[in-house]
C-alpha cells in the first residue's frame, strides 16, 4: 500500500526529502484503483469509510459502511458492470452524492471507466456526452420528489440507442420494463472476487470527466488509473490526511474535487469521510446544521468551496464543540481573503487551499496543512510533480519561465496529468508533449509557492491594463454587507473592456451602490480597476459545484451595455435585447426591433459594431 509520511510535509524542503527518500514507483505500489480499497479493507476492516447522512436531523440515525463493506460493493457493482455490458464498458451516472455513488463510480472505474454526469445539465448536453463517451450503461436515480434524473434517464434511452438503464431507487418502487434494479443486481454479484479476470490498471483509462462548460462539443477529460493514484496519493501528503481524520465531504461526485481529494485521497489514507446529504451544501438545511454535525461526528477536517464556506459562516456556531477540527480546506475557486479571515476569526484555525483541474486528474498542487500556511497561497505542486509559471508570448505560445512575483500562465508536467481529451481535436493549446497549459494566471513567490491571478479569459483588458478581477472581488468581499462579489469585462468602444462589479448582500443587509463605489474607490490600490458600475444583484449565478459563473455575468454586463445604447442612445425602446453565450468572442447578441422600426436596423448595427459583438438584428 501507499507509503505516507510519518510527519507531515511543511514546506518544499520537506516535500523535496520525501521524493528524494524513496522512489515513486516504490512509494505507489497500486496499480489500480480498486488496490487502494483492497489495502484498506486489510488494514482498517471495521473502520468507518462512509458516514452518510440524508437529512441532519438531531435524530437521525446516519449508514455507516465500513471499509471491508465498501470493498465488497465496488467489488459487486464492477462485476454488475461487466456481466451487463462485457470487457471494460463504459459506465455513466446521474446520481446525487450516496454510497451507491461511490460503488458505481469505483466500480465502473473497475471493471471498464466511469463517465461522472452532472444531472443538472439539460438532456441534450447529456445525451452529447453520453454519445462522445461511448458510454453503454446509465445508472441514474430513480423517481424522486423533486430532482427529475429519471426523467431525463428514460429520455436518453430513447436518444441514445443500446443504452442499459440501471435504477438506483428506494425499496418498494415498482419494476419498470428494461430496467435493472441497481440493489437486486448488486446482492446477485459476489463480493469477495472479481468474475471477469483483471481490472483496470496503469495506463488503462479509469473515467471520462465532462468539462468545458455546458454549450458545443462535448470535451472529455481521460483519467488513467495511473493519474488518478498520484493525484490521490499528492492529495494524501500535502493535506495531511490520517487514519483518525473525519472529513466533511460536501462536493458533488460529478466533480472531480469531489472524487479524488475528497474521495480516493481519504480512502488512500484510512479516514472517514463524512457525507453531508445527497445534494452536500445545495441543501440550505445542511448549511443550516454544518457546525452542529461537524461537531456531532468528530470531523477533524472541514471544507467546501469558498461560496458555500462564505454561507456557513454566516451560521452562528451555537455552542458547537469544534475542538476536534484540525484544518479547514477550500478549493474549485478562488478564495476571497475576507472569506479566509472570516474562517479564522469564527474557526480559530487556517483555511488551507487545494487547486486543481479536471485536466490534471483533479489536483495540482496545494497549501500543505502540517506547513504555517501562506496567505493567499495554493502552497507547492503535488510530490512527484511540476509547476512552472511560463510567460505567454503573443504568439499564444507558452514562453520562459517567469521570474518570482511575474505573472505568467501555470502549467504543470507529470504522471496526473491526463493523456488529453478522448476527442484529440481538443488537444490544441492544453496538451502539450506532457504539459498541462491550465489556462490559469499565476505567480510564484521567492520560496517556491504558487498564487493564483484569476483564469486568462477573466483578465480584463482596459486600454492595454491588465486588471486581475481578484482584486476587485476581494476588495469588494471586504464591505460588511457583501456576501459575494464576482467582476467581469463589460465591453467598451474606447477602451476595449471596463470592469463591472456584480455583487450580492448578506441575509439582512443594506448597502447603496454609491456607498459600494466610495468603498471600491478606497480600497481597490489600481485606479484603472475601479468598476465602472456596480451592480446589487438579488444571487450571482453559480455551477453546480459553486463557483461563480462568469460568462452569465459578462452576458448580462453586455446586455446592459447594448439596452443601453439601443433603448437610451437610439431611442428604441420597443427593441427586444438578447445576449446569449457562444460566437466567436464568447456571446452572441440578437435586437428584435418592432416592424415599425425596420429603418432603423443599419443604425443599430452600426452602432453596436464598435463593440465587435457578433450581432443579429431582426425585424418583426
Amino acid at each position: 500500500m501507499a507509503v505516507l509520511p510519518q510527519t507531515g510535509i511543511r514546506d518544499l524542503d520537506d516535500l523535496r526529502r520525501f521524493e528524494n527518500e524513496m522512489a515513486l514507483e516504490e512509494r505507489l505500489p497500486e496499480r489500480s484503483v480498486l488496490d487502494v480499497f483492497i489495502d484498506r479493507a486489510k488494514v482498517q476492516p471495521d473502520r468507518t469509510a462512509i458516514t452518510m447522512l440524508m437529512t441532519g436531523a438531531p435524530d437521525e440515525e446516519p449508514r455507516r459502511v465500513s471499509y471491508r463493506e465498501l470493498l465488497g460493493l465496488v467489488r459487486r457493482a464492477a462485476n454488475l458492470f461487466a456481466t451487463l455490458a462485457g470487457p471494460r464498458p463504459g459506465v455513466a451516472y446521474m446520481l446525487p452524492s450516496l454510497v451507491e455513488t461511490h460503488a458505481t463510480l469505483w466500480g465502473a472505474e473497475t471493471a471498464g471507466y466511469a463517465v461522472p454526469i452532472n444531472f443538472l445539465l439539460q438532456p441534450e448536453h447529456i445525451a452529447g456526452l453520453l454519445k462522445a463517451s461511448g458510454a453503454r450503461i446509465l445508472v441514474a436515480l430513480g423517481p424522486h420528489p423533486v430532482l427529475d434524473i429519471w426523467q431525463k434517464a428514460l429520455a436518453l434511452r430513447e436518444s441514445v440507442p443500446g443504452l442499459q438503464l440501471v435504477r438506483v431507487a428506494p425499496p418498494g418502487i415498482p419494476v419498470e420494463p428494461e430496467v435493472i434494479d441497481f440493489h437486486s443486481a448488486l446482492l446477485a454479484q459476489p463480493e469477495d472476487r472479481l468474475v471477469f479476470g483483471d481490472p483496470g490498471r496503469d495506463g488503462d483509462i479509469a473515467a471520462y470527466f465532462h468539462t468545458g462548460g455546458t454549450t458545443g462539443a462535448p470535451k472529455l477529460v481521460a483519467h488513467t488509473h495511473r493519474s488518478q493514484l498520484v493525484a490521490a496519493l499528492g492529495g494524501a501528503v500535502l493535506g495531511d490526511l490520517r487514519p483518525t481524520d473525519t472529513l466533511t465531504a460536501t462536493l458533488p461526485l460529478f466533480h472531480v474535487g469531489g472524487t479524488i481529494f475528497c474521495g480516493l485521497s481519504g480512502f488512500m489514507a484510512g479516514i472517514g469521510l463524512l457525507v453531508m446529504s445527497p445534494g452536500g451544501l445545495r441543501n440550505p438545511a445542511m448549511v443550516q446544521g454544518y457546525w452542529r454535525l461537524a461537531a456531532r461526528y468528530g470531523a477533524t477536517l472541514v471544507g467546501a468551496v469558498p461560496t458555500s464556506i462564505g454561507a456557513v459562516l454566516e451560521v452562528p456556531l451555537d455552542g458547537a464543540d469544534l475542538s476536534a477540527v484540525r484544518a479547514g480546506f477550500s478549493g474549485a475557486a478562488s478564495l476571497p481573503s475576507a472569506v479566509r479571515e472570516r474562517f479564522r476569526q469564527v474557526v480559530g484555525l487556517g483555511l488551507f487551499e487545494v487547486y486543481g483541474m479536471t485536466e490534471a486528474s483533479g489536483l495540482i498542487a496545494i497549501d500543505p496543512v502540517a506547513g504555517e500556511g501562506g496567505a493567499g497561497s495554493v502552497g507547492w505542486a503535488l510530490p512527484y510533480t511540476r509547476v512552472e509559471v511560463r510567460r505567454l508570448e503573443a504568439s499564444g505560445r507558452l514562453g520562459p519561465v517567469c521570474a518570482p512575483g511575474e505573472i505568467g500562465v501555470i502549467t504543470a508536467r507529470g504522471p496526473h496529468i491526463s493523456p488529453g481529451y478522448r476527442n484529440p481535436e481538443h488537444d490544441a493549446g492544453v496538451f502539450d508533449d506532457g504539459t498541462l497549459n491550465s489556462g490559469d494566471l499565476g505567480y510564484t513567490d521567492a520560496r517556491g509557492r504558487i498564487y493564483i491571478a484569476g483564469r486568462a479569459k477573466d483578465l480584463i483588458i482596459r486600454s492595454g491594463h491588465n486588471i486581475d478581477p481578484l482584486m476587485i472581488e476581494n476588495a469588494m468581499a471586504a464591505h460588511p454587507a457583501v456576501a459575494l462579489a464576482a467582476a467581469v469585462a463589460m465591453p467598451d468602444a474606447y477602451a476595449g473592456e471596463l470592469p463591472v462589479c456584480y455583487v450580492a448582500l448578506k441575509p439582512g443587509a443594506t448597502a447603496t451602490e454609491e456607498e459600494l463605489r466610495e468603498h471600491a474607490e478606497q480600497t481597490i490600490g489600481e485606479r484603472p480597476a475601479w468598476p465602472k458600475q456596480i451592480c446589487i444583484v438579488a444571487a450571482i449565478p453559480l455551477t453546480s459545484v459553486g463557483k461563480i459563473y462568469k460568462p452569465q455575468l459578462r452576458c448580462d454586463a453586455a446586455s446592459r451595455l447594448v439596452t443601453h445604447i439601443v433603448h437610451d442612445r437610439l431611442g428604441l425602446r420597443d427593441a427586444q435585447i438578447r445576449v446569449d453565450e457562444g460566437g466567436r468572442r464568447g456571446m452572441r447578441v440578437t435586437v428584435g426591433l418592432p416592424n415599425a422600426a425596420q429603418s432603423a436596423a443599419p443604425a443599430v448595427e452600426e452602432a453596436l459594431a464598435a463593440f465587435l459583438f457578433e450581432t443579429q438584428v431582426t425585424v418583426g
